[in-house]
């Protein structure tokens, strides 16, 4: 079986959107010990195709309308978690085989509060069904080569959440990451970070502390969510959305230096510009009213979100290098990355125009050009929209 330690470590949570390649990669080059990728659901992963990608140097992971579902390369296998929704065994073993050469460890979501994840039985809708969370972990524990863990919220008494731990320990998972909230509780709500220790003491395998974003600005607040949670180990999520150098033991560096050096990344790995822009849009929080700000609502493609950021050098050298390596590939190789033999950026070109995106709650947004020049004196899709809605 894989190692892997999850003492004394700092992490990256698993968050819908922002846990991608490049951001994973960004948070180990900032110093996290081990990153999750974001959810993704048993079903949707067994549609998928394992594609070596000789482009890129990842292994992508394409369904069947061609999108990447799950990119992952080299650099971080030893340290990237899969973060896996199911209620159900069966998909859950056949997910863990599907991936096992290509990550370190496997985590199951029993937290996620938000609707989408409760309706289809996943998420924080399993903190109420022991027997179906002992059949889905025991099952992984024993027919899976990778460690297996899980991430839970706490339940309203403190009881039923010791006895949950004590279940989720008995069956051999590696370590349980508990966020100090309840699956009714936001953000906005404090931790309770007396129920995290109380766990700690109840279970012997390592317990990773998740939830305490909102004392976390820098590097230094880790000490303080460690001493609070009574954990060794820590799991940031909004902390390292809104900052990932927040990992950085000498300390954060400025937001315009990290969307450089994520945009960089994104660029090597060619991330999809929609999912670039909406991590980009983390970072600026609290900037978007700004002129900077404003140009990244602004920007649709790949190369306007660098323009922002002054790294279009970058961006051209990459693409031109990339389309020297297609260049080498048999048309068949090209057909099968999903590459033409007439423009290298087809993949890219295609996505900011019809790439969709699921939210949170379960959305699927897409990003449509509308030219009013083509359509001038024609009912615009927006009055059309509002008298559908009336």
């Amino acid at each position: 079986m894989t190692e892997v330690n999850y003492n004394k470590k700092l992490i990256l949570a698993p968050m819908v959107r922002i846990g991608t390649l490049p951001m994973r990669l960004l948070a180990l080059q900032y110093g996290a010990d081990l990153v999750y990728c974001e959810e993704i659901i048993d079903h949707k992963m067994l549609t998928c195709k394992r594609i070596p990608n000789s482009v890129l140097n990842t292994v992508d992971y394409i369904d069947p309308s061609g999108r990447c579902v799950f990119r992952t390369t080299p650099a971080e296998r030893h340290k990237v978690v899969f973060q896996m929704g199911t209620c159900d065994a069966d998909r859950a073993v056949r997910v863990a085989q599907l991936i096992k050469d290509d990550v370190a460890a496997i985590d199951v979501n029993m937290g996620c509060p938000k609707e989408f994840s409760l309706k289809g039985g996943m998420g924080a809708a399993l903190l109420t069904q022991p027997d179906k969370i002992k059949q889905i972990l025991t099952r992984l524990v024993k027919e899976s080569s990778l460690p297996i863990t899980c991430k839970i919220r706490i339940l309203p008494k403190l009881e039923d959440t010791l006895d949950l731990v004590r279940l989720i320990a008995s069956v051999g998972v590696r370590a349980v990451a508990v966020h100090g909230r309840t699956k009714e509780e936001r953000s906005r709500d404090p931790v309770h970070y007396d129920v995290i220790r109380e766990v700690t003491k109840t279970i012997s395998i390592p317990v990773i502390a998740n939830g305490g974003s909102l004392m976390v600005t820098s590097h230094d607040d880790i000490e303080s969510f460690k001493v609070a949670a009574g954990c060794q180990s820590i799991m940031l999520a909004r902390a390292a959305q809104w900052n990932p150098s927040v990992f950085r033991k000498d300390g954060l560096l400025p937001i315009d230096q990290v969307a450089q050096d994520y945009l960089k990344l994104a660029i090597e790995y060619d991330n999809y510009a929609s999912n670039t822009k909406y991590c980009l849009a983390q970072f600026m929080h609290d900037r978007v009213e700004t002129d900077l700000g404003q140009q990244l609502m602004k920007a649709r493609t790949m190369k306007e979100l660098c323009d922002v950021w002054k790294v279009g050098s970058y961006l051209h050298e990459a693409e031109k290098k990339r389309e020297q390596i297609i260049s080498n590939l048999s048309l068949q190789q090209q057909k099968l990355l999903g590459y033409s033999q007439c423009s290298v950026h087809a993949p890219t070109a295609k996505r900011v125009r019809l790439d969709p995106e699921i939210t949170e709650d379960g959305v699927y947004e897409f990003h449509i050009q509308y030219n009013s020049k083509e359509n001038k004196g024609k009912q615009t899709p927006k009055s059309i929209l509002h008298e559908w809605t009336k």
